[in-house]
C-alpha cells in the first residue's frame, strides 16, 4: 500500500506568480524523489514595492519504505 507524504512550501519570484510556483517544485525536487502532485495554495504579491511574487504550494510525494 502507498503513503503519500504533503508538505507545504513558499516559493518567490520577482517575475511572475507562475515562476514562484516553478522555484518552489525546483527546491523540493533538490532533496524529494517520487513527486506525484502539487497543488498551488494561494499566489501574492509581498514586499515594500509589492514586486515579489509568492506562492504557497503544497507538495505530495510517495513515502519509501526501509526494508530491514
Amino acid at each position: 500500500m502507498a503513503v503519500v507524504k504533503i508538505i507545504e512550501l513558499v516559493g518567490s519570484s520577482t517575475t511572475s506568480s507562475d515562476d514562484a510556483v516553478q522555484n518552489a517544485l525546483n527546491d523540493a525536487r533538490q532533496t524529494l524523489r517520487n513527486i506525484k502532485a502539487v497543488d498551488v495554495v494561494s499566489t501574492g504579491l509581498r514586499g515594500d514595492d509589492l514586486t515579489e511574487w509568492r506562492a504557497h504550494v503544497r507538495v505530495a510525494f510517495l513515502i519509501e519504505r526501509v526494508s530491514e
